[in-house]
């Protein structure tokens, strides 16, 4: 089965079908999280449920073009050449910056991929602490505040589970390095938002990068929407051109993989929904 459905109301007509079919014996969704109600739900029938990998790539083309477009001043430039003024237009560079990936599946992996080819250090929160050759430190939970205090860059990419609802908050931000990104393109509500604002306008926090909040879609009183140290966008960086193809093989892999009675791809073990 092909959850792929758009956001505007239809999918939670494909979850309610889902639910009043007899029998699915594997469904593969376009999502890359799983915390909506409906997959436990379908998962207690069950059903084997995979999630995607397929967004990664256009994910972490997102957090680049967002971030590089919050280090050089891009508007600053395309003012001057309005104007024909001729002046030097100096920027940070990614090159060198320390990076904390909370969380490390395909979409944090790929991330990482590009940090270090930019010539950033790496660091990653993830279950087993294990480092790779895109990952110069990693940790647990546990070590979250303490490879914050020394990130310029942090990006969320995990779950939202029980354990990180609202993980990133008062305590987060006191212990994070002063200036910092924050970028979130997992699940808004894994960011106490009062805290998040707090750290903006006191100086602890640069700036905020968001795709994804809370209550979508966000409220037009939220005063995210205004902020002038925040970047948002309406839970758009799952929507590069490759996403589709990408989504595609692996569904018509995974059909040859269930059909030889072989593991799936991306199964998901349903001691991990929230």
């Amino acid at each position: 089965l092909d959850t792929s459905i758009n956001r505007n109301g239809f999918q939670e007509g494909a979850f309610e079908l889902a639910l009043a079919t007899k029998s699915i014996k594997v469904l593969q969704t376009y999502n890359a999280g799983l915390d909506h109600p409906f997959y436990k739900k379908l998962s207690a029938k069950g059903t084997r449920i995979c999630n995607s990998s397929a967004q990664a790539v256009a994910i972490s083309e997102f957090v680049f073009a967002q971030l590089l477009a919050v280090f050089q001043p891009i508007i600053e430039q395309r003012e001057l050449q309005a104007k024909k003024q001729w002046k030097l237009t100096p920027y940070r560079e990614i090159s060198e910056t320390n990076w904390l990936i909370v969380g490390f599946g395909p979409i944090g992996q790929e991330i990482a991929k590009r940090a270090k080819a930019f010539g950033a250090k790496t660091m990653v929160v993830r279950r087993k602490p294990q480092t790779s050759a895109i990952a110069d430190q990693a940790g647990t939970r546990a070590d979250l505040e303490r490879f914050a205090a020394s990130a310029d860059v942090i990006v969320l990419a995990c779950p939202l589970t029980k354990e990180t609802q609202g993980m990133i908050g008062t305590a987060f931000f006191h212990a994070a390095k002063k200036g910092a990104t924050l970028v979130n393109i997992a699940r808004g509500a894994l960011i106490d938002d009062a805290a998040m604002i707090a750290a903006l306008d006191d100086g602890r926090l640069a700036s905020a990068i968001l795709d994804v909040f809370a209550e979508e879609p966000l409220p037009v009183a939220n005063p995210l929407w205004s902020h002038p140290k925040i970047r948002m966008t309406s839970h758009t960086s799952f929507g590069g051109s490759g996403v589709r193809g990408r989504w595609d093989r692996l569904f018509l892999d995974n059909i040859q993989r269930f059909a030889r009675g072989e593991p799936l791809a991306n199964e998901f073990d349903p001691k991990d929904f929230p």
